[in-house]
């Protein structure tokens, strides 16, 4: 690995260990085995270097949603069982004492304009991601159309799941109380409508 392979692994570990205010410059070169100035050479600030371990743990977590070996997920593309079964392998990762998603509310709240550039750029494949979980499509097949519609409202779902299992584990969701909320909500359409 180069220099600029080891800082974004020392800034993930950074990143898990002691958020991202609390995570100095001199944190992610100790942690990454390099010196300060490869931090400015290869992503131009600190900062922008933990956007990108961010985004990089965020990817990496997909692996999770889906049972992470590489198994197909249960129920047809599109249905109400895949989508208990993304939405609970989600909440599984919701659970664990380490949990990344405790790091997006803090990601959320921080006042950083160059964190949130590029967290904003990752919006869009970020929903993309949960398009393609959730519709048994390649990622590469999912429309910028698709994910800036579909793909935003599954990101606005999991906004507000982080939310609620960050304020409240006890009281937050599972994936089947999300399963039967969507359900309700498809009953409730009139047929006219849905079509």
């Amino acid at each position: 690995m180069g220099h600029r392979e080891d800082l974004l692994e020392g800034a993930k570990r950074c990143l898990l260990e002691k958020g991202f205010a609390r995570t100095t410059a001199r944190d992610i070169v100790k942690a990454s085995g390099t010196n300060l100035a490869s931090i400015g050479y290869h992503y131009g600030s600190k900062d922008a270097l933990l956007a990108q371990a961010y985004i990089a743990i965020v990817e990496n977590m997909s692996d999770a949603f889906d049972g992470g070996d590489g198994a197909a997920i249960e129920g047809a593309p599109g249905s109400l069982e895949r989508f208990r079964n993304v939405w609970s392998g989600i909440v599984a990762t919701m659970r664990e004492p380490d949990s990344i998603w405790r790091l997006s509310m803090e990601v959320m709240t921080i006042d950083m304009p160059e964190v949130r550039e590029h967290l904003a750029r990752a919006q869009r494949e970020g929903g993309r991601g949960l398009v393609s979980l959730l519709q048994g499509v390649p990622e590469e097949e999912v429309s910028d159309e698709t994910a800036d519609t579909l793909g935003r409202f599954y990101m606005t779902l999991m906004t507000g799941l982080i939310a609620q299992w960050t304020f409240d584990p006890k009281t937050a969701p599972d994936g089947d109380a999300l399963t039967e909320g969507l359900r309700q909500i498809v009953a409730s359409v009139p047929a006219a409508e849905a079509g």
